[in-house]
């Protein structure tokens, strides 16, 4: 049996309610996944860390260091989409399919084809918004304070009056758009990995699934926001860990959340 894709569409999943059991079993899930196949966790939660230290180099390199602090936090907000991936790897473990990197891979770039680019654009766009606010917020609040240079002292500017009001607003804003890319995002490409579906849809249908199950979806966000967080604490290297679970225990939360009426499409 191979992953295939047919032309006839799904109808949208049936929802259902998600139980705090539910998240502890997706993570428990998550991390056997991972045990079973580190290799291919690895190598997907390589592109996170490698991204995160060239953008921190590349920062150093322009003498813009202080920028690491929106630029570290805005980073993850690729990660749904990167994890296509380790979906792939949790759903031929789920149907006893042997783990191959030319068809797992090749997969992977067969969703060019599908809705994945469009839904890429999005997460991209989210992405690039949230960088023109975080500099936004940054000239609203220390453009005009008097520094000699803010590369060298970025300490004394941070951790000024400004700058802590600069923090607060900043992270509130931030907090509130990854948020609106979470509720987006959070089964939508589950969904589209999953089934042919159009991706205005897969969105909706994730949309829905945060504002009808309010309480455990809101604790899955602050278990994703947590865990990435103390990933990025270690020079970015957490990310080797934390990123292959959170991709597998996704695959695993849509799987028990969401059913179907028809048998599939994709096998």
């Amino acid at each position: 049996m191979t992953d295939a894709t047919t032309t006839q569409a799904s109808a949208p999943p049936i929802i259902g309610k998600v139980s705090y059991g539910d998240l502890s079993a997706a993570l428990k899930a998550g991390w056997n996944d991972f045990r079973r196949a580190p290799a291919f966790g690895l190598f997907f939660a390589s592109f996170f860390v490698l991204g995160g230290f060239a953008i921190f180099l590349q920062l150093e390199t322009l003498e813009r260091s202080y920028w690491i602090i929106p630029t570290a936090f805005g980073f993850p907000l690729l990660a749904p989409f990167l994890a296509v991936g380790l979906y792939c790897v949790s759903r031929r473990l789920e149907m006893g399919m042997p783990l191959n990197w030319g068809q797992i891979l090749g997969l992977v770039f067969r969703e060019k084809d599908r809705q994945m680019p469009s839904m890429a654009v999005v997460i991209i766009m989210i992405f690039l918004f949230w960088i023109f606010i975080a500099h936004m917020i940054f000239a609203l609040f220390l453009g005009f304070m008097p520094m000699t240079n803010i590369s060298t002292e970025w300490q004394t500017t941070i951790f000024s009056l400004e700058g802590i009001k600069m923090l607060a607003v900043g992270s509130v804003v931030g907090a509130a758009i990854a948020f609106v890319l979470y509720a987006l995002t959070v089964i939508s490409l589950p969904l589209l990995l999953d089934r042919e579906i159009d991706f205005i849809t897969a969105m909706i249908t994730s949309w829905q699934l945060v504002v009808s199950n309010p309480g455990p979806m809101l604790v899955w966000a602050l278990i994703i926001a947590v865990l990435v967080v103390l990933a990025l604490i270690p020079a970015f290297l957490g990310l080797f860990v934390v990123m292959p679970v959170l991709g597998h225990a996704s695959w695993h939360l849509y799987r028990r959340v969401c059913s179907f009426d028809d048998p599939g499409t994709l096998s």
